[in-house]
């Protein structure tokens, strides 16, 4: 299981600048991230270096966010992997709330992060079929 941070950002000019400042002037790597914005607010889901880190410096400067599991699979960068990976989760019966795409810096293989529910048992079902699980 990994941390994910969900920050609820306001639609503004240079949200985006200040957040990413706030965590480089940290040293916080942001590793993969998905925006998805609405009328006033957006919400930013990232997978960083340092999920405790950020939570606090973003906290402390007003901004709204909160750590939500997350689970990540390494999948090889050929045509279909996704398909594949997103086969075994519904024919497990497994609902995927949201996903995007990060990268495993050593080896450059994509990494796939999505949110569900029932984390553990949908780990071990992965495991189960072979999926490598990062985190």
């Amino acid at each position: 299981m990994l941390k994910q941070v969900s920050i609820y950002a306001e639609n503004v000019k240079g949200k985006m600048l200040e957040i990413t400042s706030l965590l480089a002037k940290e040293n916080i790597n942001i590793l993969g991230s998905v925006t998805n914005d609405s009328a006033e607010y957006g919400i930013v889901r990232m997978v960083v270096s340092d999920p405790f880190g950020a939570v606090k410096v973003l906290s402390e400067a007003g901004i709204i966010c909160k750590l939500t599991d997350v689970i990540a699979v390494e999948i090889m960068d050929e045509v279909g992997n996704l398909q594949k990976l997103l086969k075994a989760l519904d024919d497990a019966n497994i609902s995927v709330d949201y996903l995007y795409l990060s990268f495993n810096r050593e080896s450059g293989a994509p990494i796939m992060v999505f949110h569900t529910h029932d984390i553990p048992e949908v780990e071990n079902s992965l495991k189960s079929k072979g999926f490598t699980l990062c985190g």
